[in-house]
């Protein structure tokens, strides 16, 4: 799974008094993600299922480790991408370099799931089937109608 995005300068074209920011789409300050538990049971699906019915986040795998990624704007972003409160942004911000920025990489993900359904389809096909409960089974037997409202 992968997003191409085009840049309005390449990396390497840029002069040496430019800086990157200049043209940035602030990749980095639209997004967070941190790493989670490669699920491997049922509960472990339905927490992610959960995960993914709350606003907009989504799931992917890179390199073996699975991430969740939130999808959110900083609030001190300026329209002109930078930096509302650059001085005194947080410590996390002010180690972020442009070395090795997102500029112009194209998100390449082993696997990635943006929906409840997504992520329950690929449990589906990963996992045994469910196991239901004996009273689930016992009901299940049973001839059930509806009642008819006159």
């Amino acid at each position: 799974m992968s997003f191409h995005i085009e840049v309005p300068v390449a990396r390497e074209d840029l002069k040496p008094d430019e800086n990157l920011c200049d043209h940035c789409t602030a990749k980095c300050c639209r997004y967070y993600a941190f790493p989670i538990e490669e699920p491997t049971s049922w509960k472990d699906f339905d927490y992610i299922r959960w995960y993914l019915l709350h606003g907009t986040p989504a799931i992917f795998v890179d390199e073996g480790t699975w991430y969740i990624m939130v999808l959110a704007d900083c609030k001190h972003l300026l329209p002109d991408n930078r930096c509302g409160t650059y001085e005194t942004r947080p410590q996390i911000c002010r180690t972020y370099t442009t070395k090795d920025c997102e500029y112009d990489f194209d998100s390449h993900y082993d696997k990635l799931f943006e929906t409840p359904e997504q992520i329950q389809e690929y449990a589906e096909a990963m996992l045994p089937p469910k196991k239901r409960a004996p009273w689930m089974k016992e009901l299940a037997k049973q001839k059930m109608s509806l009642p008819v409202v006159s």
